[in-house]
Order: C-alpha cells, then sequence, then structure tokens
C-alpha cells in the first residue's frame, strides 16, 4: 500500500494578516469548505486568516479566461472556509511566494482573482505595490451599530464589499467577534467587510475591521483601500476632478499601509509581505481534514 502524497504549504502574513499557503499548481487538490477552516484553525490547525491555493490559471475553471494575461490564479477561502472575491493582503503575499518559489521574477507581474486581474509590482525584498482596480460608490449605504452607538457608514467595493463608518475611537467597535449589525441588511446580501475609522493626522486614518468570513483581522488590504476613498471624498478628495493623485497612509493592528488614488480611478496599494515559514501536511491529518 503506497504511502499518501504530502502536501506542503507555506505560511505568509502581509501586516499580520496572515495565510496559509497551497501550492496546487495543476488544480489536482479539493479543498472542501471544512478542509479549509480546519486548516486555518489556530489551536487544531496551522491558523491563518484565509488560505491562499496556488493554481495555474489555465487549471481553474474560475480563471481560465484569464489564461492568455496570467499564469497564476490566486484561489482565495476565507478563515471559515467561503469563497472570497479577493484578498489586497493575500495578492502581495501571494506575489511574494510566486518569488520565493522561483515561479516568476521581480519586476512587474499580473494575477488573477475573482474580482479580476491585479497588477503587481515585487521588488526582491521589502514591499509590494498593487494596483487594485477602481472602487465603486454604490449610492446604498447602511448604519452600523456596536454596543448602542450607530453610525452611517459608506458603501465602497473593492472586488468585494465594504462597509466604513467613521467612529471618534477605535474603542467603541467593540470586540468584534461578531459580525457588527447593520441595516438595511439587503444592501449587502452576501455579507460585508466593516471598517471602523479615526483620524490620526493630515491624509492619515487608523482602522479596525471585521472581515466577512474571518472576523477581527490584523489588517485587509481591500479595507484599507476603501478607507482610503471613503476618507478622501469625506474630504472633499477626488482625483478624478483635481487630475491629482491622492495618497493616505492607513495604519491597520499589524502595521501601516500606503493607498493612492489616480486620476484615472486606480487605487494603488503598498505594504510588505513575508514568507515566515514551510513544510508539509502530516499526511493523516491531512487525509482526515480533506475527508
Amino acid at each position: 500500500m503506497s504511502n499518501p502524497p504530502r502536501i506542503a504549504f507555506l505560511k505568509g502574513h502581509g501586516t499580520e494578516n496572515d495565510f496559509v499557503i497551497v501550492p496546487d499548481p495543476d488544480g489536482r487538490l479539493d479543498l472542501p469548505a471544512a478542509a479549509v477552516a480546519r486548516i486555518c484553525d489556530r489551536r487544531a490547525g496551522l491558523g491563518g486568516d484565509g488560505v491562499l491555493r496556488v493554481v495555474r490559471s489555465a487549471a481553474h475553471p474560475e480563471a481560465h479566461a484569464m489564461a492568455d494575461e496570467t499564469e497564476w490564479f490566486m484561489d482565495y477561502r476565507n478563515g471559515d472556509g467561503s469563497v472570497a472575491e479577493m484578498c489586497g493582503n493575500g495578492v502581495r503575499v501571494f506575489a511574494r511566494y510566486l518569488l520565493h518559489a522561483g515561479l516568476v521574477e521581480a519586476g512587474d507581474l499580473a494575477i488573477a482573482t475573482r474580482a479580476g486581474v491585479r497588477r503587481v509590482h515585487l521588488a526582491k525584498t521589502g514591499e509590494v505595490t498593487v494596483s487594485m482596480g477602481r472602487a465603486e460608490l454604490p449610492e446604498e449605504s447602511v448604519v452600523v451599530t456596536v454596543g448602542g452607538r450607530s453610525w452611517p457608514a459608506r458603501n465602497v467595493n473593492m472586488g468585494n464589499p465594504h462597509a466604513v463608518a467613521f467612529v471618534e475611537d477605535l474603542d467603541h467597535a467593540g470586540e468584534l467577534r461578531a459580525v457588527p449589525p447593520f441595516s438595511p441588511a439587503g444592501v449587502y446580501p452576501d455579507g460585508v467587510n466593516i471598517e471602523f475609522v479615526v483620524d490620526r493626522g493630515p491624509r492619515h486614518v487608523a482602522m479596525r475591521v471585521h472581515e466577512r468570513g474571518s472576523g477581527e483581522t490584523r489588517s485587509c488590504g481591500t479595507g484599507a483601500c476603501a478607507v482610503a476613498v471613503a476618507t478622501a471624498r469625506r474630504d472633499g478628495a477626488d482625483p478624478a476632478v483635481t487630475g491629482t493623485p491622492v495618497t493616505y497612509t492607513v495604519d491597520v493592528l499589524g502595521g501601516s499601509l500606503s493607498i493612492t488614488e489616480q486620476p484615472d480611478g486606480t487605487v494603488e496599494m503598498t505594504g510588505p509581505a513575508v514568507i515566515v515559514a514551510e513544510g508539509t501536511f502530516d499526511p493523516a491529518w491531512a487525509a482526515e481534514a480533506l475527508a
């Protein structure tokens, strides 16, 4: 009887938004939601805010149409196993892995995601810049309530949905273990990432976030982009009108990200991405988790 194959993994993070990276270039690995949740369990698994499965675009049905633009598809799953359209910190870590594994060279590259192709500038060391696409600002908005306080929240879509609430103190967001109540619920039928934001100085804010499917995380790249765009509009800044880029520093619990909105609407995010460990799953544990 042959031994079960060993499944490789790596662990990485971007501003402490941490991920388990699972290389699966030919798309042969079935990762059901329950298996992802077990992998991300911080006590009984490896622990992480989500899983980044590395698949060739041509080998994945959701990315096949993007195969002419980019070789690699980021199959991102939230910590509870649910599928997500996009993860900004995840894209940076995904790009860092591709360089680490010798699959790409430093410089400019493209990565396929469920929210479309994302352009990345990858240095050999240090920070990674991702072109996150254009923010959409739907007119529908919600009110978010925590602990008897309520705030209007700006609706921003960065390929995934966000509700951005400006508060006086980040502690007012509470524990963020459960999804903060928001209404009307119909504005976000598939759930939403909720950011709580305070000012730190000129073009400088700080945030906490409850990520859909993961709970509070140390950072959220798409959330930081949504926060920067919402803050710019609150401050009366719109690069499409002025013709001048606008940049905000967004502090998260795990560090800081620099977010620039260009006059054409493109939002660029710059921040660190680190690979911290690699190994293989125990075959018996993996076989049980994937069953």
